[in-house]
Protein backbone atom coordinates (compact mmCIF):
# COMPACT_ATOMS: atom_id res chain seq x y z
CA UNK A 1 0.00 0.00 0.00
CA UNK A 2 1.44 3.31 -0.92
CA UNK A 3 1.55 6.40 1.43
CA UNK A 4 -1.69 7.98 -0.86
CA UNK A 5 -3.47 5.01 -0.13
CA UNK A 6 -3.39 5.32 3.68
CA UNK A 7 -4.01 9.16 3.74
CA UNK A 8 -8.00 10.51 4.03
CA UNK A 9 -8.78 12.12 0.65
CA UNK A 10 -8.74 15.58 -0.24
CA UNK A 11 -11.58 18.27 1.25
CA UNK A 12 -14.08 19.95 -0.17
CA UNK A 13 -12.98 22.94 -1.31
CA UNK A 14 -9.57 22.14 -2.59
CA UNK A 15 -10.90 19.06 -4.89
CA UNK A 16 -13.26 22.10 -6.17
CA UNK A 17 -10.35 24.58 -6.42
CA UNK A 18 -7.49 21.93 -8.05
CA UNK A 19 -9.94 21.98 -11.30
CA UNK A 20 -9.73 25.76 -12.18
CA UNK A 21 -5.58 25.69 -11.90
CA UNK A 22 -3.43 25.55 -15.08
CA UNK A 23 -1.24 22.32 -15.55
CA UNK A 24 -3.61 19.85 -14.94
CA UNK A 25 -3.14 20.31 -10.91
CA UNK A 26 -5.64 17.52 -10.21
CA UNK A 27 -3.43 15.00 -11.49
CA UNK A 28 -0.08 16.28 -10.26
CA UNK A 29 -1.37 17.19 -6.43
CA UNK A 30 -2.28 13.56 -5.11
CA UNK A 31 0.12 12.67 -2.56
CA UNK A 32 2.32 9.62 -4.84
CA UNK A 33 2.90 11.94 -7.28
CA UNK A 34 3.67 15.06 -4.65
CA UNK A 35 6.16 12.51 -3.09
CA UNK A 36 7.73 11.70 -6.36
CA UNK A 37 7.46 15.26 -7.64
CA UNK A 38 9.81 16.10 -4.29
CA UNK A 39 12.07 13.33 -4.50
CA UNK A 40 12.74 14.46 -8.24
CA UNK A 41 13.49 18.26 -7.26
CA UNK A 42 15.83 17.34 -4.36
CA UNK A 43 17.96 15.37 -6.53
CA UNK A 44 18.39 17.34 -9.33
CA UNK A 45 19.08 20.07 -7.28
CA UNK A 46 21.59 18.06 -5.80
CA UNK A 47 23.13 17.11 -9.26
CA UNK A 48 23.04 21.38 -9.79
CA UNK A 49 25.10 22.33 -6.92
CA UNK A 50 27.33 19.00 -6.83
CA UNK A 51 25.60 17.61 -3.60
CA UNK A 52 23.14 18.89 -0.73
CA UNK A 53 23.23 21.99 1.63
CA UNK A 54 25.43 20.72 5.09
CA UNK A 55 25.57 16.69 4.03
CA UNK A 56 28.59 15.05 2.77
CA UNK A 57 26.89 13.67 -0.21
CA UNK A 58 28.14 14.19 -3.85
CA UNK A 59 25.90 13.76 -6.78
CA UNK A 60 25.79 9.81 -6.76
CA UNK A 61 25.16 10.15 -2.86
CA UNK A 62 22.06 12.62 -4.34
CA UNK A 63 21.09 9.97 -6.56
CA UNK A 64 21.82 6.77 -4.36
CA UNK A 65 19.45 8.63 -1.40
CA UNK A 66 16.64 9.50 -4.18
CA UNK A 67 16.38 5.98 -5.08
CA UNK A 68 16.05 4.81 -1.72
CA UNK A 69 13.38 7.51 -0.53
CA UNK A 70 11.37 6.13 -3.90
CA UNK A 71 11.88 2.33 -2.54
CA UNK A 72 11.07 3.73 1.22
CA UNK A 73 8.11 5.60 1.08
CA UNK A 74 6.32 2.58 -1.20
CA UNK A 75 6.49 3.93 -4.22
CA UNK A 76 8.97 0.93 -6.16
CA UNK A 77 8.99 -1.83 -5.13
CA UNK A 78 13.21 -3.04 -4.89
CA UNK A 79 11.81 -5.60 -7.64
CA UNK A 80 10.65 -2.64 -10.02
CA UNK A 81 13.68 -0.58 -9.12
CA UNK A 82 15.69 -2.81 -9.86
CA UNK A 83 13.88 -3.38 -13.66
CA UNK A 84 14.51 0.22 -13.99
CA UNK A 85 18.34 0.30 -14.47
CA UNK A 86 18.90 -0.33 -17.92
CA UNK A 87 21.72 -3.22 -17.77
CA UNK A 88 22.39 -2.84 -20.90
CA UNK A 89 23.78 0.66 -19.99
CA UNK A 90 25.48 -0.18 -16.82
CA UNK A 91 27.32 -3.34 -18.39
CA UNK A 92 28.80 -1.63 -21.36
CA UNK A 93 29.77 1.28 -18.81
CA UNK A 94 31.55 -1.17 -16.67
CA UNK A 95 33.12 -2.66 -19.07
CA UNK A 96 34.73 0.48 -21.22
CA UNK A 97 36.21 1.44 -17.21
CA UNK A 98 37.73 -2.22 -17.31
CA UNK A 99 39.18 -1.85 -20.38
CA UNK A 100 40.70 2.07 -19.82
CA UNK A 101 41.83 0.65 -16.30
CA UNK A 102 43.88 -1.98 -18.50
CA UNK A 103 45.22 0.60 -20.47
CA UNK A 104 46.56 2.70 -17.51
CA UNK A 105 47.83 0.71 -15.48
CA UNK A 106 49.54 -0.44 -18.52
CA UNK A 107 51.04 2.38 -18.43
CA UNK A 108 49.93 3.24 -22.44
CA UNK A 109 48.64 6.79 -21.46
CA UNK A 110 51.58 7.93 -19.69
CA UNK A 111 53.70 6.61 -21.85
CA UNK A 112 52.30 8.07 -25.00
CA UNK A 113 52.02 11.71 -23.45
CA UNK A 114 55.35 11.60 -22.74
CA UNK A 115 56.31 9.94 -26.12
CA UNK A 116 54.58 13.32 -28.10
CA UNK A 117 55.90 15.96 -25.64
CA UNK A 118 59.59 14.68 -25.88
CA UNK A 119 59.18 14.93 -30.28
CA UNK A 120 61.25 17.90 -30.91
CA UNK A 121 58.34 19.74 -32.16
CA UNK A 122 57.05 23.77 -32.96
CA UNK A 123 54.16 24.82 -29.55
CA UNK A 124 51.87 24.42 -32.36
CA UNK A 125 52.42 21.62 -33.63
CA UNK A 126 52.58 19.95 -29.86
CA UNK A 127 49.15 21.20 -29.49
CA UNK A 128 47.89 19.77 -32.36
CA UNK A 129 49.17 16.33 -31.34
CA UNK A 130 47.87 16.37 -27.65
CA UNK A 131 44.63 17.52 -29.28
CA UNK A 132 44.63 14.47 -32.09
CA UNK A 133 45.88 12.09 -29.29
CA UNK A 134 43.47 13.00 -26.84
CA UNK A 135 40.47 13.14 -29.24
CA UNK A 136 40.91 9.73 -30.85
CA UNK A 137 42.08 8.18 -27.38
CA UNK A 138 38.42 9.67 -25.91
CA UNK A 139 36.46 7.80 -28.92
CA UNK A 140 37.70 4.44 -27.65
CA UNK A 141 38.41 4.84 -24.22
CA UNK A 142 36.51 7.18 -21.50
CA UNK A 143 37.11 10.64 -21.58
CA UNK A 144 37.62 10.63 -17.92
CA UNK A 145 39.92 8.03 -17.20
CA UNK A 146 41.95 9.05 -20.32
CA UNK A 147 42.42 13.04 -18.92
CA UNK A 148 42.83 11.02 -15.63
CA UNK A 149 46.42 9.10 -16.65
CA UNK A 150 47.57 12.29 -18.89
CA UNK A 151 46.99 15.59 -17.36
CA UNK A 152 49.71 15.23 -14.63
CA UNK A 153 52.40 13.52 -16.77
CA UNK A 154 51.32 16.19 -19.71
CA UNK A 155 51.79 18.84 -17.18
CA UNK A 156 55.30 17.56 -16.08
CA UNK A 157 56.53 17.08 -19.04
CA UNK A 158 55.48 20.61 -20.44
CA UNK A 159 57.58 21.95 -17.36
CA UNK A 160 60.08 20.15 -18.49
CA UNK A 161 60.38 21.94 -22.11
CA UNK A 162 59.84 25.34 -20.64
CA UNK A 163 56.53 25.42 -21.94
CA UNK A 164 53.29 26.67 -20.43
CA UNK A 165 51.18 23.64 -19.04
CA UNK A 166 47.80 25.61 -19.05
CA UNK A 167 47.09 25.98 -23.10
CA UNK A 168 48.28 22.40 -23.34
CA UNK A 169 46.23 20.87 -20.39
CA UNK A 170 43.23 23.15 -21.54
CA UNK A 171 43.69 21.61 -24.80
CA UNK A 172 43.22 18.00 -23.70
CA UNK A 173 40.57 18.58 -21.32
CA UNK A 174 38.57 20.12 -24.51
CA UNK A 175 39.57 17.77 -27.12
CA UNK A 176 38.85 14.73 -24.83
CA UNK A 177 35.15 15.99 -24.88
CA UNK A 178 34.68 16.49 -28.32
CA UNK A 179 36.37 12.89 -29.06
CA UNK A 180 34.58 11.62 -27.13
CA UNK A 181 31.85 12.54 -29.09
CA UNK A 182 32.66 10.78 -32.20
CA UNK A 183 31.14 7.94 -30.57
CA UNK A 184 28.46 5.65 -28.81
CA UNK A 185 31.73 4.71 -26.57
CA UNK A 186 33.08 7.63 -26.17
CA UNK A 187 31.89 8.53 -22.73
CA UNK A 188 29.00 7.87 -20.06
CA UNK A 189 25.88 9.74 -21.73
CA UNK A 190 27.02 8.33 -25.02
CA UNK A 191 26.81 4.81 -24.17
CA UNK A 192 23.35 5.07 -22.29
CA UNK A 193 21.94 7.27 -25.32
CA UNK A 194 23.40 4.54 -27.87
CA UNK A 195 21.91 1.46 -25.61
CA UNK A 196 18.50 2.63 -24.56
CA UNK A 197 17.68 4.59 -28.47
CA UNK A 198 19.26 1.40 -29.76
CA UNK A 199 21.50 3.23 -32.55
CA UNK A 200 23.45 1.91 -35.06
CA UNK A 201 27.31 1.58 -33.88
CA UNK A 202 28.48 2.93 -37.35
CA UNK A 203 25.36 4.56 -38.35
CA UNK A 204 26.48 7.27 -35.44
CA UNK A 205 29.81 7.52 -36.57
CA UNK A 206 29.03 8.31 -39.55
CA UNK A 207 27.18 11.36 -38.08
CA UNK A 208 29.42 12.55 -35.93
CA UNK A 209 33.12 11.90 -37.24
CA UNK A 210 33.03 15.06 -39.82
CA UNK A 211 31.46 17.81 -36.97
CA UNK A 212 33.98 15.82 -34.29
CA UNK A 213 36.78 16.64 -36.72
CA UNK A 214 36.09 20.05 -37.25
CA UNK A 215 35.76 20.75 -33.92
CA UNK A 216 38.86 19.52 -33.30
CA UNK A 217 40.65 21.65 -35.83
CA UNK A 218 38.63 24.50 -33.96
CA UNK A 219 39.89 23.72 -30.72
CA UNK A 220 43.54 24.07 -31.88
CA UNK A 221 42.47 26.89 -34.27
CA UNK A 222 41.40 29.22 -30.85
CA UNK A 223 44.68 27.60 -29.04
CA UNK A 224 46.95 28.05 -30.94
CA UNK A 225 47.52 31.93 -30.57
CA UNK A 226 48.05 31.86 -26.73
CA UNK A 227 50.14 28.43 -27.16
CA UNK A 228 52.86 30.90 -29.19
CA UNK A 229 53.81 32.30 -25.94
CA UNK A 230 54.84 29.33 -24.33
CA UNK A 231 58.13 29.45 -22.67
CA UNK A 232 58.26 30.10 -19.38
CA UNK A 233 60.53 32.23 -17.54
CA UNK A 234 61.74 30.61 -14.56
CA UNK A 235 62.83 26.93 -14.48
CA UNK A 236 60.45 24.41 -12.41
CA UNK A 237 61.69 23.11 -9.38
CA UNK A 238 63.20 19.50 -9.34
CA UNK A 239 60.73 18.60 -6.27
CA UNK A 240 57.75 20.14 -8.23
CA UNK A 241 58.62 17.97 -11.20
CA UNK A 242 59.36 14.79 -9.03
CA UNK A 243 55.77 15.03 -7.06
CA UNK A 244 53.76 14.94 -10.23
CA UNK A 245 54.77 12.13 -11.49
CA UNK A 246 55.23 9.62 -8.56
CA UNK A 247 51.91 7.90 -9.28
CA UNK A 248 52.39 7.31 -12.71
CA UNK A 249 52.84 3.64 -13.67
CA UNK A 250 55.66 2.26 -15.73
CA UNK A 251 55.23 1.09 -19.45
CA UNK A 252 54.42 -2.97 -19.91
CA UNK A 253 54.32 -3.62 -23.30
CA UNK A 254 52.51 -6.37 -23.09
CA UNK A 255 49.36 -5.31 -20.92
CA UNK A 256 49.38 -2.35 -23.69
CA UNK A 257 49.25 -4.94 -26.22
CA UNK A 258 46.80 -6.66 -24.85
CA UNK A 259 44.32 -3.82 -24.15
CA UNK A 260 45.04 -2.28 -27.25
CA UNK A 261 44.42 -5.90 -29.11
CA UNK A 262 40.95 -6.16 -27.07
CA UNK A 263 39.94 -2.87 -28.10
CA UNK A 264 40.67 -3.33 -31.68
CA UNK A 265 38.45 -6.49 -31.53
CA UNK A 266 35.39 -4.30 -29.67
CA UNK A 267 35.80 -1.78 -32.36
CA UNK A 268 35.25 -4.39 -35.30
CA UNK A 269 32.77 -6.10 -34.00
CA UNK A 270 30.98 -3.13 -32.97
CA UNK A 271 31.23 -2.22 -36.46
CA UNK A 272 30.85 -5.17 -38.76
CA UNK A 273 28.71 -7.56 -36.64
CA UNK A 274 25.07 -7.21 -34.74
CA UNK A 275 26.33 -9.11 -31.38
CA UNK A 276 24.76 -7.16 -28.49
CA UNK A 277 26.95 -3.97 -27.36
CA UNK A 278 26.99 -4.92 -24.06
CA UNK A 279 27.74 -8.47 -24.34
CA UNK A 280 30.58 -7.95 -26.61
CA UNK A 281 32.14 -5.48 -24.05
CA UNK A 282 31.72 -7.61 -21.18
CA UNK A 283 33.43 -10.27 -22.72
CA UNK A 284 36.16 -8.43 -23.54
CA UNK A 285 36.68 -7.08 -19.93
CA UNK A 286 36.65 -10.94 -18.75
CA UNK A 287 39.10 -11.38 -21.07
CA UNK A 288 41.32 -8.39 -19.64
CA UNK A 289 41.07 -9.85 -15.94
CA UNK A 290 42.51 -12.79 -16.71
CA UNK A 291 46.22 -11.74 -16.27
CA UNK A 292 48.99 -13.18 -14.57
CA UNK A 293 50.27 -10.33 -13.36
CA UNK A 294 47.91 -7.25 -12.71
CA UNK A 295 45.47 -8.50 -10.07
CA UNK A 296 41.60 -7.94 -10.32
CA UNK A 297 41.87 -5.61 -7.15
CA UNK A 298 43.96 -3.06 -8.87
CA UNK A 299 41.80 -3.53 -12.15
CA UNK A 300 38.43 -2.85 -9.87
CA UNK A 301 40.03 -0.13 -7.86
CA UNK A 302 40.13 2.12 -11.02
CA UNK A 303 36.69 1.51 -11.51
CA UNK A 304 34.40 4.47 -11.29
CA UNK A 305 32.08 2.73 -8.77
CA UNK A 306 30.42 6.53 -7.89
CA UNK A 307 29.31 6.74 -11.40
CA UNK A 308 27.83 3.53 -11.21
CA UNK A 309 25.93 4.15 -8.72
CA UNK A 310 24.67 7.77 -9.99
CA UNK A 311 23.58 6.57 -12.96
CA UNK A 312 21.43 3.50 -10.79
CA UNK A 313 20.01 6.15 -8.99
CA UNK A 314 19.05 8.36 -11.40
CA UNK A 315 17.68 5.37 -13.77
CA UNK A 316 15.16 4.80 -10.36
CA UNK A 317 13.99 8.12 -9.81
CA UNK A 318 13.48 9.24 -13.89
CA UNK A 319 11.53 5.76 -13.71
CA UNK A 320 9.27 7.14 -10.98
CA UNK A 321 8.71 10.51 -12.21
CA UNK A 322 7.99 8.67 -15.88
CA UNK A 323 5.14 6.39 -14.41
CA UNK A 324 3.92 8.69 -12.13
CA UNK A 325 2.53 10.33 -15.44
CA UNK A 326 4.33 13.66 -14.19
CA UNK A 327 6.85 13.67 -17.44
CA UNK A 328 4.13 13.43 -20.42
CA UNK A 329 2.49 16.17 -18.26
CA UNK A 330 4.95 18.52 -18.23
CA UNK A 331 6.22 17.79 -21.88
CA UNK A 332 2.39 18.47 -22.79
CA UNK A 333 2.10 21.48 -20.81
CA UNK A 334 5.34 22.76 -22.69
CA UNK A 335 4.46 22.37 -25.69
CA UNK A 336 1.20 24.65 -25.24
CA UNK A 337 3.53 27.10 -23.82
CA UNK A 338 5.25 27.24 -27.21
CA UNK A 339 8.65 24.78 -26.03
CA UNK A 340 8.19 21.61 -28.17
CA UNK A 341 11.36 19.33 -27.67
CA UNK A 342 9.87 17.13 -30.33
CA UNK A 343 11.38 20.32 -32.49
CA UNK A 344 15.34 19.77 -33.26
CA UNK A 345 16.07 23.63 -32.49
CA UNK A 346 14.27 23.67 -29.06
CA UNK A 347 16.48 20.36 -28.13
CA UNK A 348 19.15 21.74 -29.27
CA UNK A 349 19.06 24.37 -27.39
CA UNK A 350 17.31 22.68 -24.22
CA UNK A 351 20.04 19.79 -24.00
CA UNK A 352 22.90 22.90 -23.64
CA UNK A 353 21.25 24.62 -21.19
CA UNK A 354 20.25 21.64 -18.99
CA UNK A 355 24.16 19.95 -19.50
CA UNK A 356 25.47 23.14 -17.96
CA UNK A 357 23.06 22.93 -15.44
CA UNK A 358 22.73 20.01 -13.60
CA UNK A 359 25.41 18.29 -15.48
CA UNK A 360 25.45 15.59 -18.82
CA UNK A 361 24.52 12.73 -18.04
CA UNK A 362 21.29 13.77 -15.53
CA UNK A 363 20.44 16.18 -18.31
CA UNK A 364 20.60 13.24 -20.89
CA UNK A 365 18.49 10.95 -18.56
CA UNK A 366 15.72 13.56 -18.26
CA UNK A 367 15.78 14.06 -21.80
CA UNK A 368 15.64 10.76 -23.20
CA UNK A 369 11.78 10.64 -23.23
CA UNK A 370 11.80 13.20 -26.03
CA UNK A 371 13.95 12.03 -27.89
CA UNK A 372 11.36 9.96 -30.20
CA UNK A 373 12.54 10.66 -33.40
CA UNK A 374 15.59 9.09 -35.35
CA UNK A 375 17.73 12.64 -35.31
CA UNK A 376 16.66 12.91 -31.38
CA UNK A 377 19.38 10.76 -30.53
CA UNK A 378 22.38 11.69 -32.36
CA UNK A 379 21.61 15.01 -31.99
CA UNK A 380 21.18 14.57 -27.74
CA UNK A 381 24.59 12.97 -28.03
CA UNK A 382 26.68 15.47 -29.87
CA UNK A 383 25.35 18.50 -28.16
CA UNK A 384 25.30 17.55 -24.46
CA UNK A 385 29.33 16.63 -25.29
CA UNK A 386 30.39 19.54 -26.76
CA UNK A 387 27.95 21.50 -24.37
CA UNK A 388 30.27 20.19 -21.16
CA UNK A 389 33.49 22.29 -23.03
CA UNK A 390 31.29 25.61 -21.61
CA UNK A 391 32.29 25.80 -18.31
CA UNK A 392 34.68 23.59 -15.80
CA UNK A 393 31.37 21.73 -13.89
CA UNK A 394 29.82 20.82 -17.32
CA UNK A 395 32.39 17.90 -17.44
CA UNK A 396 34.08 15.46 -15.32
CA UNK A 397 37.17 15.42 -17.64
CA UNK A 398 37.30 19.37 -17.05
CA UNK A 399 37.42 18.77 -13.40
CA UNK A 400 39.76 16.14 -13.48
CA UNK A 401 42.02 18.43 -15.30
CA UNK A 402 42.05 21.29 -13.19
CA UNK A 403 42.06 18.87 -10.17
CA UNK A 404 45.54 17.58 -11.92
CA UNK A 405 47.01 20.69 -12.36
CA UNK A 406 46.28 22.24 -8.83
CA UNK A 407 47.79 18.97 -7.87
CA UNK A 408 51.33 19.57 -10.01
CA UNK A 409 51.08 23.45 -8.94
CA UNK A 410 49.69 24.66 -11.49
CA UNK A 411 46.43 27.24 -11.12
CA UNK A 412 43.30 26.82 -13.70
CA UNK A 413 40.62 28.79 -12.51
CA UNK A 414 37.19 29.44 -13.67
CA UNK A 415 38.34 32.44 -15.49
CA UNK A 416 41.17 30.87 -17.65
CA UNK A 417 38.74 27.84 -18.41
CA UNK A 418 35.59 30.02 -19.35
CA UNK A 419 38.26 31.85 -22.01
CA UNK A 420 38.89 28.88 -24.15
CA UNK A 421 35.73 26.95 -22.82
CA UNK A 422 33.20 29.67 -23.87
CA UNK A 423 34.62 30.30 -27.57
CA UNK A 424 35.12 26.10 -28.21
CA UNK A 425 31.68 25.44 -27.16
CA UNK A 426 29.54 28.17 -29.10
CA UNK A 427 32.05 27.30 -32.17
CA UNK A 428 31.53 23.56 -32.21
CA UNK A 429 28.01 23.57 -31.60
CA UNK A 430 27.80 26.16 -34.48
CA UNK A 431 29.82 23.65 -36.31
CA UNK A 432 27.68 20.66 -35.49
CA UNK A 433 24.22 23.15 -35.80
CA UNK A 434 25.34 23.80 -39.46
CA UNK A 435 26.52 20.03 -40.21
CA UNK A 436 22.53 19.00 -38.70
CA UNK A 437 20.90 21.15 -40.92
CA UNK A 438 23.29 20.70 -43.96
CA UNK A 439 22.52 16.94 -43.21
CA UNK A 440 18.93 16.47 -41.56
CA UNK A 441 19.38 13.02 -40.18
Amino acid sequence: MTIAEKLPPLPDWLADLLPHLPFDWPAVLDVDRTLILAIFVVVYAGMILGGLPRLMLDRAGVALLGAIAVIGLGEMTPAQAAAAIHLPTMLLLFSFMVISAQMRLGGFYSTITRFIVALRLSPLVLLAMVILIAGALSAVFSNDIVCLAMAPVLAEACLRRRLDPVPYLLALACASNIGSAATLIGNPQNMLIGEVLSLSFAGYLDIALLPVLLGLVALWALLAWPARHGVLLVDPEAAQLASMIRDVPRFDAWQTFKGLAVATALMLIFLLTDWPRDVAALVAAGVLLLSQKLHSSKVMGLVDWPLLILFMGLFVVNHALQDSGLTQHAMTWLGTQGLDLGDPATLFGTTLVLSNLVSNVPAVMLLLPAATDPWAGPMLALVSTLAGNLLIVGSIANIIVVDAARQCGIKIDWKQHARVGLPVTLVTLAITAAYLVWRPL
